[in-house]
C-alpha cells in the first residue's frame, strides 16, 4: 500500500504518516507539489494506491496517469484543484473534510463584516495618528438590525452565517439553486444585489461561477454593500471589487482568499481603500487543525477497510 500527499503546508507530516502506518500499514511519500508537473512525476516515480492533496492542481492528465490510484482525499473543503469530471470518468473517487471548520469560517465571515460595518479599520487608523473622533463615521453607520444580509450559498457555512445575523435582528435573503430547508428567504441574485447591506458568499468556485461578482454584478447593487469572501477567490474579479471599492460602489470588502495565494505583494487588492484582508485563515481554529488533517486521512484508510469487509 502506498499513499502519495502531495502536498501539505500544515504540519510535518507525522500525525499523516503515522496513521496509515497503523491502519494500513502504509508507505507514505510526502511531496512538495506546486504544479501539476510536479503531480505527475511523484505519481510516475511512486505509484501510490491513494492520493491525498492540499493544493497542488490534480487534472485530467495527472488523473490519466492514475493507474493503481483508488481514492483522492482532499484536506479541506473545497475542491476545484481537482479535475472531478476526469476522476469520475476513471472511477476514482474524490472525498473531502466538510464539516470540519463550519464555526470557524461563520465566525470569521461574520467577524470581517462587523469589522467593516462599525468601520473599526479606519477608527484605529484614526487613533493611530493622533486624532479622536467618535462620531467620524457616525453618518455611514446604520444599525445591522435594520439591515439585510444577502447570501451566495446556504450550505453549513453560509445558513449558519444567516443564523448569526439574524441574532442581531437582520433580515437575510439567499440565492442558492441547490441548498433547500435553510430557513430563509430565498431570491434571485438581482434581488441580493439591490436590497443587501452586505453581500457573504458562501458557495464552492465552478467553471459556471467564476467571477460571479464583476462588474455588472457590482453596478446592480443599490445600497453601497460590504462585500464578505471567506469561500473562494475566484469568485470574485478583483479588478472590478478596487474599482468598486474606489468609485463608493462597495462600502468595504472582506476577503480572506484570493485567485493566487499567496497573494501577490503587487496584487491591486492589497491597495484596495476600505478592503479587509486576511491570508485564508478562517478555517483556523486549535481544533480544526488537528481535524482536517486527521480527517483527510481517514477518508483514504476508511475507504480501504470497508473495500476489505
Amino acid at each position: 500500500m502506498k499513499v502519495l500527499i502531495t502536498d501539505n503546508d500544515l504540519g510535518d507530516g507525522a500525525l499523516e504518516i503515522n496513521l496509515l502506518k497503523e491502519h494500513l500499514n502504509a508507505e507514505v511519500l510526502i511531496a512538495k507539489c506546486k504544479s501539476e508537473d510536479d503531480v505527475i512525476k511523484s505519481l510516475s516515480d511512486f505509484n501510490p494506491d491513494a492520493v491525498i492533496v492540499q493544493w497542488a492542481p490534480v487534472k485530467g492528465k495527472a488523473i490519466s496517469l492514475m493507474a493503481n490510484v483508488k481514492i483522492i482525499s482532499r484536506i479541506g473543503i473545497g475542491m476545484d484543484m481537482i479535475d472531478l469530471e476526469a476522476a469520475a470518468q476513471a472511477g476514482i473517487p474524490v472525498k473531502n473534510v466538510p464539516h470540519y471548520c463550519t464555526e470557524e469560517v461563520a465566525t470569521h465571515a461574520v467577524s470581517l463584516g462587523l469589522a467593516l460595518w462599525r468601520k473599526l479599520p479606519q477608527l484605529d487608523a484614526e487613533m493611530r495618528s493622533g486624532k479622536w473622533a467618535a462620531a467620524s463615521h457616525a453618518s455611514s453607520i446604520k444599525k445591522v438590525s435594520e439591515s439585510t444580509i444577502g447570501l451566495i450559498g446556504t450550505g453549513r457555512i453560509g445558513s449558519l452565517v444567516g443564523k448569526y445575523f439574524s441574532g442581531f435582528g437582520a433580515k437575510v435573503i439567499t440565492f442558492d439553486p441547490y441548498a433547500k430547508g435553510h430557513g430563509f428567504e430565498s431570491v434571485d441574485l438581482a434581488r441580493i444585489a439591490a436590497e443587501s447591506d452586505l453581500i457573504s458568499l458562501h458557495c464552492p468556485l465552478t467553471s459556471e461561477n467564476k467571477y460571479l461578482i464583476n462588474d455588472e454584478f457590482l453596478a446592480s447593487t443599490s445600497k453601497k454593500p460590504i462585500l464578505i469572501n471567506t469561500s473562494r477567490g475566484g469568485l470574485i474579479d478583483p479588478s472590478a471589487v478596487d474599482r468598486a471599492l474606489k468609485s463608493g460602489v462597495l462600502s468595504g470588502a472582506g476577503l480572506d482568499v484570493y485567485e493566487v495565494e499567496p497573494l501577490p505583494m503587487d496584487d491591486i487588492l492589497r491597495t484596495s481603500p476600505n478592503a479587509l484582508l486576511t491570508p485564508h485563515s478562517s478555517w483556523c481554529s486549535i481544533q480544526a487543525l488537528p481535524e482536517l488533517r486527521k480527517e483527510a486521512v481517514m477518508n483514504v484508510i476508511n475507504f480501504y477497510k470497508d473495500a476489505a469487509k
